[in-house]
């Protein structure tokens, strides 16, 4: 069948569209139904049963697949490399759920993951899966205070975390920052679980801590337990606008139905390819691309720890694409960015066998047309680009290489998938013409593995994704439709910035900056940059009096976000201004500013308090190196 037949076949019948697509996986007990019309935005397989882990390992090793290998870990950081087949994989995790389930860990229960790039972190969470328990991974570089608040909102039983992660020339310790987030939150773990690194031990707190070897010594494996389809796998936090991270909820039944269904029909992947996300376990990507997607379907995943470049250089992708057979890789454009500016004319890439390689995917952000053009012309191979988001799960719009590859228009990821209903709307919630830019909304019900809903937070779920728009779900992303079909996403209509791929909130650093006692107010805007797509840019008004030097302040305020948010912000530049732009209302006027530090044109808005205040601004900027092409 055609992408059209498939889109107009699930237009038809959505339910017996998802039924069909429930076969590929197996169930404890079949789900009666795909849709129930229960929760604030429906449910998906509610009253199957089913285990993620057995449908991502065990049921591979019992077709034969065993001798397989499902996962290879690559470190060009510790130049060491090694695979891990079916079998081993489900001996490896059933050992460390029996463990788990030996200190009382049980379906239901919250265990936080807080690990680098090493196989045991997809390990840890195919283990808490096996006993029907709710992972959330947090990102290893996320700093003590946002693992306390995760810790909080979560209330886990336990915590699993490494010893450290290794970034290029330097050792993270993750254990300092586990013990001040656990000292820091008011929930406290029954245990925790630390996998010791031979680049840094770390210190067993007594009584608390075990170390993941001595801990799994002689204890009884654990099966797989059965849980409900519409139960929940993980709760993913992500940057919300106010600060307070939202936790996206998972259900096991169709998270597995859903990936299973985009493995075989955006990606072109079956059971014995080797697929690589070139991402991390702590991003949404790493949960459904790195972990449960490709062993869903019984490919070889790849767990890389290094850098696009640096690691040892900017052919870093291409040894791991031909050492591996690597038949599509899905990474961020920054990466493609960054070996781009290390190696323009691209010539590490002819030093290396591709023939294995097939596609690449780009999302996480706005692929620039430049940059796919650069990438179709060096690696000879279709570079698609697709957009989706942490809440989804999995992709929204995309070109379905395993329906048919459509052809590519650059600037656009192509075309809404089956089970969205992708809208552009106006302010008032009616569908624009073609062409014409609006909020990007998907009439309900969402497909299955999308967000139920967020953690403990119903209303919270129903106030940031349904009420602007009844009936739709608001992405929070403004764009437009061509007249074939191809959606183009040109902006963010909220304030959360796109630095890497990595979603984080102004809100967030604004609330860190606001903490110095010099500082009365402060704004943060994502300036375009040419390498990570946004970079974070604050401004300061300082308080009456302060005598602490402007230089003095920037400096403290940069460590303060490095510390309480984390490197990934990549908060490194700020200016002192003696006010910020205002609407009369009092909202900061960040669109205007944005749109001053990236060197556009702009209209003064009619709603300004003092247009003055722009040229201030645009002073400020300059100091400071913006506009950067200028």
């Amino acid at each position: 069948m055609s992408y059209r037949e498939t889109y107009a076949a699930w237009q038809a019948d959505p339910e017996a569209f998802w039924m069909d697509a429930s076969r590929t996986i197996d169930w404890d007990r079949p789900p009666s139904r795909a849709f129930f019309d229960q929760g604030p935005a429906g449910e998906w397989y509610a009253d199957g049963m089913l285990n993620a882990c057995w449908n991502a390992v065990d049921r591979h090793v019992e077709a034969g697949r065993g001798d397989q290998l499902a996962i290879i870990h690559d470190s060009p950081i510790t130049r060491s490399c090694r695979g891990i087949t079916y079998r081993e994989l489900r001996d490896r995790v059933a050992s460390l759920a029996g463990a788990l389930r030996a200190k009382g860990i049980q379906k239901g229960d919250r265990v936080i993951i807080y690990m680098p790039m090493v196989p045991e972190a997809l390990e840890a969470m195919l283990a808490c899966a096996r006993l029907g328990a709710i992972h959330s991974v947090v990102f290893g570089g996320f700093a003590a205070h946002e693992l306390a608040v995760r810790i909080n909102d979560a209330t886990p039983k336990a915590i699993i975390a490494a010893s450290c992660g290794l970034e290029p020339g330097r050792i993270v310790p993750y254990k300092p920052l586990l013990d001040r987030a656990i000292e820091e939150a008011t929930h406290k773990p029954d245990f925790c679980v630390i996998f010791q690194r031979e680049q840094e031990v770390a210190h067993l707190t007594e009584g608390r801590d075990v170390a993941w070897h001595s801990f799994q010594f002689g204890v009884e494996p654990a099966e797989c337990v059965p849980v409900e389809g519409n139960h929940p796998a993980y709760v993913l936090y992500t940057s919300g606008t106010t600060g307070q991270p939202k936790g996206v909820v998972r259900h096991t039944g169709g998270h597995m139905v859903a990936l299973a269904w985009s493995m075989k029909n955006v990606y072109d992947i079956d059971a014995g390819d080797v697929f690589w996300a070139a991402s991390d376990v702590g991003w949404v990507v790493g949960h459904s691309y790195i972990c449960y997607g490709p062993l869903a379907v019984g490919a070889t995943t790849i767990v890389f720890e290094g850098k696009p470049v640096g690691t040892p250089d900017a052919a870093a992708y291409w040894r791991v694409i031909q050492n591996h057979r690597v038949k599509s890789v899905f990474s961020a454009p920054t990466a493609i960015r960054a070996i781009r500016r290390e190696d323009p004319e691209g010539k590490l890439i002819g030093e290396y066998n591709l023939r294995h390689f097939k596609t690449l995917y780009l999302a996480g952000e706005r692929a620039d047309p430049d940059t796919i053009q650069w990438a179709e012309g060096k690696l000879r191979v279709p570079v698609i680009d697709h957009w989706w988001q942490t809440e989804t799960g999995w992709p929204i719009v995309a070109n379905p290489v395993g329906i048919e590859l459509l052809p590519v228009k650059r600037g656009s990821p192509s075309v809404t998938l089956p089970g969205y209903d992708v809208q552009v709307l106006d302010e008032a919630g009616h569908p624009v013409p073609a062409g014409t830019l609006g909020a990007v909304a998907i009439k309900l019900p969402l497909p299955p593995g999308t967000l139920p809903t967020l953690w403990n937070a119903e209303d919270r779920f129903r106030k940031s994704y349904l009420s602007h728009f009844p009936g739709y779900y608001e992405t929070g992303d403004a764009g437009y439709i061509d007249e074939d079909g191809y959606l183009y996403i040109m902006a963010r209509t909220d304030d959360v910035i796109n630095v890497a791929g990595h979603r984080l909130s102004t809100g967030a650093m604004e609330e860190v900056l606001s903490a110095h006692p010099a500082v009365a107010e402060c704004a943060v805007i994502g300036v375009a940059d040419s390498l990570k797509g946004q970079m974070p840019l604050g401004f300061l008004c300082l308080k009456k009096g302060t005598n602490t030097p402007d230089q003095q302040v920037v400096k403290e305020v940069v460590g303060m976000v490095r510390d309480q948010i984390g490197p990934v912000a990549a908060f490194k530049t700020a200016c002192v201004v003696d006010r910020l732009p205002k609407t009369r209302s009092g909202k900061i006027l960040r669109a205007t500013m944005v749109k001053i530090a990236d060197g556009e044109s702009f209209k003064t808005p009619a709603t300004i308090d003092d247009p003055a205040i722009l040229d201030e601004i645009a002073a400020a900027l300059r100091a400071v190196g913006y506009p950067q092409h200028v």
